[in-house]
């Protein structure tokens, strides 16, 4: 049975604590896979890695930034349909329905957190007219 990892700092990593729990399909009641039972530590690791990462992220050129998000929905739109099923499996509803809503919603989320730093990554525009 599948064992899903933690994502820090660039890696897969299995749990400070090497336990797992039971990830349930809420429609079968059956046991497909385990998650994480992650702690403090792991949160800590997890914190750590992103306040590294933080300052090449904020320096990179927005353009960047935004090729590197719609990369991102790129790969969503790819595995669409892998996706829809995984979100079915985990919540318990319809292929259709994740398709529709869940996996449709990652996909646009990304690409307007993408262009966003487009739109807003001017300075402040101050209007210096008398009127």
């Amino acid at each position: 049975m599948e064992k899903i990892l933690n994502y820090i700092d660039g890696k897969l990593v299995e749990p400070s604590s090497k336990k797992y729990l039971d990830n349930y399909n809420p429609s079968e009641g059956k046991v497909y896979s385990y998650v994480p039972d992650s702690d403090e530590r792991d949160v800590n690791d997890a914190v750590q890695a992103a306040e590294k990462a933080f300052p090449s992220w904020s320096k990179m050129p927005s353009e960047e930034r935004c090729k590197i998000l719609l990369r991102v929905a790129d790969l969503i739109d790819r595995d669409f349909q892998k996706l829809a099923l995984a979100e079915s499996i985990d919540n318990g509803k319809t292929v259709k329905l994740a398709k529709a809503v869940d996996i449709y919603r990652a996909s646009a989320n990304m690409k307007i957190y993408a262009t966003a730093s487009q739109h807003f990554a001017s300075e402040a525009h101050v209007n210096h007219s008398d009127s």
